[in-house]
Parts: C-alpha cells; structure tokens; sequence
C-alpha cells in the first residue's frame, strides 16, 4: 500500500480512534495507591476488548503480584522471514491533581477550545499512543505486514514490578524491534525519535547536632546549627554557575535537537528576569550531563519556626545522570562528596536510596531507518532526535529481555501537551500523524527484511 493509500485509510479510521480515545479516557485509570482499583480494571478490559477487534486474538494477561495485570499478546507474522514488532504503552494515569485548575473535569474528554485537540487526565499520556497502536493495526486490517507482540502496562505510572520482569520471561517479548509509545515530539509538528533517556538515583544527607533545640538568643553563635550545616553541605553540589560540581558524574556535548531558550522558559514557567543556570547547551544540561536537584526537605517551618538553634535537618536528593553512566557508579559519586563534606566540621549522614538506569538507543538499524522514513511521511518534515530527563525503567527491563531488539521511541505525545498537569491536551493532528507513521514503519519495516535488509534480532 502506497503512502497516499495508506494517509486515506488513516484519515478514514480518525473519528473512530478519536471516539475510543473518549471512551479509555473517560476512565479515572489511577493505579496509585488509595484510589479505587475498579476503574483500573474497566480500562483493562476495554483495551483487550479493543486489542481483539483490531485482529490480536491471542490476549493474555500478565499478573505479577502488586500491579495491575499486563496485557499481553501477539498476532504471528505472515511468514516465516518476516520480522515481529513489540507494541508498548500503558493505560494507567497520573492523578489529575488540583482539579480547580482544570478549565474542564479532568475525566470528562473535552475538546479544546481552539477545536484542535482533545483535553483529559492521561489523554496524552498515555491512553492516546494506545490508541496509536490501536490504529496501526486497524489500518491493516488486523493483518499487518509484520508479527506483532504487545506489552500493555497498568500501574507504569506509579512504579511496578513489571520493569524487572521481561529479562526472566524473554520468550513472552521476542521481537525485531519495538515500539515503546510513551513519548513523543520534541514540539507539534517536528517528528521526533527519542535515542536517549537519563538514569535516576535518590539519597537521603542528614545533620544531628544537639540533643535538643536551645534558644537561639543564649546558644546561638557557638551551638552547632543542623539546618545551617545541611544549607552548607548542599551549596557544594553546583559551582557558581550552577553547574554541578560533584567528581566522578558523566557529562558530554549533545548533538542532536533541543529546546530554544524561549520554549524552555515557557515550559518549564519560569518567571520573568529569572536566569537558566548552568553553561553548555540546553541539550547537555537536560540529557546529556547531570543534574542534582533538592526534591525535600525536613526542618522546621517558617509559620512554626521557634527561636532556637535547630538540632536536625534532613534533604532529599534527586540525581539524574548521563544515559550511559552506571546510576549506582554515580549515586557513589554523590555519597561520596557529600560524605567528605563537613560543613563547620560537623560530619553528614548520607542514605543511598532506590537507582534506575538511563537507556541509549541503537540508530544504525533497519528498524530505525524504516521509522525516520516513516515519521518523515506522517510529518512531512525530517525526523529530530531528542532525549527525555525522565526515565522509563521498563525499557531496559525490555532492552535486557531481547538485547539485539532495536528500540524506537516516539508517540502521539508532544512536550507542550502538559503531561502530569493540569489541562493535559493532545492534538488531533498529532494522533493522526502518529497512527500514519506507525503503520507506514510497520511496511517500510517488512520491506526491508523482505529486501534482505535485516536485523539480528528474532
């Protein structure tokens, strides 16, 4: 099927994907805990149910204990060298949070008010790039040119056991290549293939130096102050710059696409007159370099703030690391300099907490050049890369299960479409392009192992 061939077949599925993305949206799918697991379970079940109308009959449930069931299944390949494509997303959501920020009920789908786009908790992220799947197949009639396996997670969201687990059933996610649709375009309109996310690790660095707090008026000037030590301790995490200055954390150039400085300040809200810390690219500070960031801090409160010495405090720690730096190598690293610190030669308590690696994808394979093709054909315009801060723990779980797989990353998502905030929104034209580029991968890819262009995996 041609490219213009297969846009009609993609336009003519539109309103039906759209009206099922209402229907999955509409769903408070909320896999945390102290929320009703019932809606968890009616998403579940409408995927499935949608998964078997698109031609995978062969569903399965993954039930691992403390998590929601994945949805699991195939479809076989036409034939015998033909290659298989894993599908990933997750139909669990954020909370919606404040919900007065909502200009609509955060699960009442809502088109937006420019008539552009549909807005919901978890519409973008990520009940849209399932409906993505959802249309690639439907595109092909249930018989696509390629084997198919999916993975549809239920509690990504909050964390689950199933990021562990593909390396110890790797039959169940034997594939070519896969598609791992929880991301999407650096900006609308701009194809984006994500090669890189950054790992993750947290600690914890306390300071205990009294007994008790003593009043500040008779103790003050000679007492050791917690809270002040810990003030000390942590302003020698970055340099004056705003760089991080901890030995032993990778940071390299990054060559790929990134924010403006405009885009980023609107992204991220920052206030006008305040700067953008540190030196390098914006590409470099996000994905490619370190960044330590203080997530929490135990002291006392300025309504409640007494005057006294204050005899603890204690901080946690954020690390986010190069894609390719061991995030327990690097955790080392942090403990270590903040263990050599001692702020008015009062000694640190540091806690290594839970690591996550970070994930650099292979780009030099048939699946990766089949899906640059395939974006440029939805988009109409030549494919970025990009990385994300974030991490995603169960593409290396994958990753580990079928190591010579190519992984893809990219989706019906945008950054600018407010994920985990208030008015979460995702575009109709991003839905579209995102369900073409999909089912023109999944002939591209086909093609070229029918061409004798093949990968190592399967």
């Amino acid at each position: 099927m041609g490219s213009q061939d297969m846009e009609a077949v993609v336009d003519g599925l539109m309103d039906g994907l759209v009206a099922d993305l209402r229907r999955l949206t509409a769903i408070p799918s909320i896999a945390f805990p102290g929320y009703p697991p019932e809606p968890v379970r009616e998403a579940h079940e409408l995927m499935t149910g949608l998964l078997r109308d698109a031609g995978v009959t062969a569903t399965e449930d993954l039930v691992l204990p403390g998590t929601a069931p994945v949805i699991t299944g195939h479809i076989a390949p036409p034939g015998p060298r033909d290659p298989t494509v894993l599908l990933y997303a997750h139909y669990d959501v954020q909370p919606p949070g404040d919900e007065s920020l909502w200009r609509s009920p955060p699960f009442e789908p809502t088109e937006t008010e420019d008539g552009l786009g549909l807005r919901a908790r978890g519409v973008a992220d990520c009940k849209a790039n399932l409906i993505v799947h959802l249309g690639a197949l439907r595109a092909f009639g249930g018989r696509p040119p390629t084997g198919i396996r999916i993975a549809f997670e239920g509690q990504e969201e909050y964390g689950s056991p199933f990021d562990d687990y593909p390396p110890t059933d790797p039959a169940r996610f034997a594939c070519d290549a896969m598609v791992i649709a929880d991301t999407g375009n650096l900006r609308p309109g701009t194809p984006t293939l994500t090669t890189a996310l950054r790992g993750v690790a947290e600690l914890t660095v306390e300071v205990r130096t009294l007994k008790d707090a003593v009043h500040s008026g008779e103790y003050g000037g000679a007492a050791p102050d917690a809270l002040l030590a810990l003030v000390q301790a942590l302003a020698t995490l970055h340099d004056a710059h705003g760089d991080v200055a901890v030995e032993g954390l990778r940071r390299e150039p990054w060559d790929g696409t990134a924010y403006t400085d405009e885009e980023f300040r609107a992204l991220g809200g920052v206030l006008d007159g305040m700067p953008l810390v540190g030196t390098g690219g914006l590409g470099e500070r996000l994905w490619s370099g370190p960044a330590i960031t203080v997530i929490g801090v135990d002291a006392p409160s300025v309504d409640q703030g007494a005057s006294a010495v204050v005899p603890y405090a204690r901080a946690k720690l954020n690390l986010r690391v190069h894609p390719q730096q061991d995030p327990a190598e690097a955790m080392r690293a942090l403990v270590r300099h903040l263990e050599a610190q001692r702020p008015f030669g009062v000694p640190l308590t540091v806690t290594p907490g839970d690591a996550g690696p970070g994930f650099e994808a292979r780009t030099g394979g048939p699946a990766y050049r089949a899906a640059t093709t395939a974006l440029r054909r939805a988009w109409g315009s030549e494919p970025v890369h990009a990385a994300t801060g974030g991490s995603i723990p169960l593409v290396n779980g994958l990753a580990r299960a079928v190591p010579e797989a190519e992984v893809l990353l990219f989706g019906a998502e945008d950054n600018m479409s407010g994920l985990h905030g208030p008015n979460e929104r995702v575009l109709y034209s991003e839905l579209r392009a995102a369900v073409l580029a999909e089912a023109v991968f999944l002939s591209e890819y086909a093609a070229a192992y029918g061409s004798g262009t093949r990968g190592s995996g399967s």
